[in-house]
């Protein structure tokens, strides 16, 4: 079996180019046979909402978020981001407790954080 990755992402999208260069990466770690999942901490779940013109680098973002749409590369975000952030429709987002990004992070085979 493929070692799997886990890229975690934090950071204010508002304030920092960091989130969008992160996700372009995981982007770039999809194409392998390497099982990734993104988790999207803080401010970052914005990456992944229909108003995403204010975000820094919102045109190179735009570029990708298709791709992992397409892709179904699964959006672990932490438990009431669902009521902090309305995300766009096609794609795999779930919540998640504190403990279970956790043990995503420690059982997780490669992790990069940004």
């Amino acid at each position: 079996m493929s070692p799997s990755v886990l890229v975690v992402i934090h950071g204010d999208p508002l304030k920092t180019h960091r989130p969008v260069e992160a996700l372009r990466i995981a982007l770039g770690l999809s194409t392998g046979d390497n099982p990734l999942t993104v988790v999207l901490l803080d401010r970052s779940p914005l990456l992944l909402t229909d108003d995403t013109g204010e975000l820094m680098d919102a045109e190179i973002l735009e570029k990708y978020l298709p791709s992992f749409k397409q892709l179904k590369v699964p959006f672990i975000v932490p438990v009431g981001a669902h009521a902090d952030f309305t995300f766009a429709s096609g794609f795999d987002v779930r919540a998640a407790s504190a403990r279970e990004i956790e043990e995503l992070i420690s059982s997780a085979d490669r992790v990069l954080a940004f």
